[in-house]
């Protein structure tokens, strides 16, 4: 969702909220004599308030973890197929070249094929691990080989492991969503704290309006900062392929 659109998402809630406010103002005004709830509606307002609070902060917290692992889980893959590129100056001429174009041609993969699809949530198909599997055959040397050879290629299927290992993560990462029922309690509290702004208003009107407004308003942005953080390879605030474009221009 772009930008503008969360904006007008976000806008057209806090009207709907303002109409609604002044709909149950005329249709249901204040008695003279109704006798006040005001130590009721504030003790179970906070009550609301605060079990919301400890479901947000949870919903927040989870999502940016997620987001956060899967930019570290990119990261590392980047940087040890890097490592892996320049290492193979070590290697037979042949072997150096091969082993090179396998590793562009994977991050080539990565930034071409996989991320579109871990944008969509779609699975990743095997290509990628086939392409992996082709670079540990290219860093492989014979036993009459240099020294120096031979502990290069041992060095370079290290560095392999750490991009199997990061690979892994990314793909687990682009999987995972937040809990259904961390969903459930994200929006049955915000419509709780907001129906309690209506139950138990404020007699003075435009207060009523804009605090209303405003804090509608805030849970919606809320809950769609969190809906775009739930995909943690997301275009507005999901991890990037930078890291590979960085090394492999």
């Amino acid at each position: 969702m772009a930008l503008l659109e969360t904006l007008v998402v976000v806008l057209g809630v806090a009207l709907v909220a303002a109409v609604l406010v002044f709909a149950k103002t005329k249709l249901f005004p204040v008695a003279e004599d109704e006798e006040p709830r005001e130590d009721v509606a504030e003790y179970i307002a906070m009550m609301v308030s605060v079990l919301y609070a400890v479901v947000l902060g949870l919903c927040l917290v989870s999502v940016w973890d997620t987001r956060t692992s899967a930019a570290d889980h990119v990261q590392a893959e980047a940087s040890a197929l890097h490592q892996t590129y320049l290492l193979a100056d070590a290697l037979p001429a042949d072997q150096r070249t091969s082993l090179r174009e396998a590793a562009r041609t994977y991050a080539g993969h990565v930034v071409d094929v996989e991320w579109p699809a871990m944008v969509a949530r779609e699975p990743l198909d095997q290509e990628g691990w086939t392409m992996l599997e082709q670079l540990r055959h290219a860093s492989a040397v014979s036993d009459t080989d240099k020294v120096s050879a031979q502990l290069a290629s041992q060095e370079v299927l290290a560095q392999l492991g750490y991009v199997d290992d990061a690979r892994r993560g990314r793909e687990a990462a682009a999987q995972e969503r937040l809990s259904p029922v961390l969903w459930t309690g994200l929006l049955i509290g915000g419509s709780l704290t907001l129906a309690f702004m209506f139950l138990f208003g404020i007699k003075r009107s435009t207060t009523h309006v804009v605090m209303v407004m405003g804090l509608s308003g805030f849970i919606a942005f809320t809950v769609l900062l969190i809906h775009q953080l739930d995909s943690p390879f997301g275009e507005m605030l999901g991890a990037t392929p930078d890291a590979f474009i960085r090394y492999f221009a």
